[in-house]
């Protein structure tokens, strides 16, 4: 993806953690046909391989499985926050008029070669995996084991898993960095004040991101 230095984020705990929070992910495949863009959920495996293993399950039915060209490495799209930001938050819009819109946003790439598990035994323990981190918050976390085991047997039966070691991150965090400090400020200001949670969350890391916020 197009890489502004201001706008790269190559700090791999970061990167992570926002694949561990926005698991679900766009998985590009190439097979015969060209292509493929699914929308797959997938579980990061950090101490698995150098960089991580991401996890998941996609429905026997789906051709993905049988058809990725397993030899061509995937792609792995996660997308964060965003928001679109516009130029009458600027206060530089009153002294010069020189402002135009544009869109802030959060995006991890992922790549690697596709491996494919057709094993209950390690769908499973993936599916078990995910649903653990998914329902940590709530008050009564639902388990695998609460269904009946020879429903969940058949349910498993219907999908396979698939593995991707990661050999490269790439992060993008396009958080207004490129505007001056009046600006960022009077965006964060405006992005409050909206009622969405994803203004809010933008908003939190524009003050994160700032470039004289400093960086651990």
């Amino acid at each position: 993806m197009y890489q502004p230095q201001h706008f790269e984020e190559t700090r791999l705990d970061v990167l992570q953690a926002l694949v561990t929070s926005q698991p679900l992910s766009t998985l590009v495949t190439l097979s015969d046909a060209g292509l493929v863009a699914d929308q797959i959920p997938m579980l990061l495996r950090v101490g698995l391989g150098p960089l991580g293993t991401l996890v998941g399950h996609v429905a026997r039915a789906n051709p993905l499985w049988r058809e990725t060209r397993l030899e061509t490495p995937v792609l792995v799209i996660f997308q964060g926050p965003q928001h679109y930001i516009s130029p009458g938050w600027y206060p530089t819009k009153q002294e010069h008029g020189k402002v135009v819109p544009t869109w802030n946003y959060v995006v991890v790439q992922a790549r690697g070669l596709l491996r494919v598990h057709d094993d209950a035994a390690w769908v499973r323990e993936q599916v078990t995996q995910i649903t653990q981190q998914q329902e940590r918050a709530s008050a009564k976390p639902w388990a695998v084991d609460d269904a009946p085991r020879d429903y969940t047997d058949a349910m498993l039966k219907a999908v396979v898993g698939i593995s991707i070691e990661v050999t490269h991150w790439a992060g993008k965090w396009k958080v207004s960095q490129n505007q001056p400090a009046v600006n960022r400020a009077g965006v964060v200001q405006a992005l409050g004040a909206l009622p969405d949670g994803q203004a809010q969350a933008m908003a939190a890391l524009l003050t994160a991101h700032a470039p004289d916020a400093g960086r651990a």
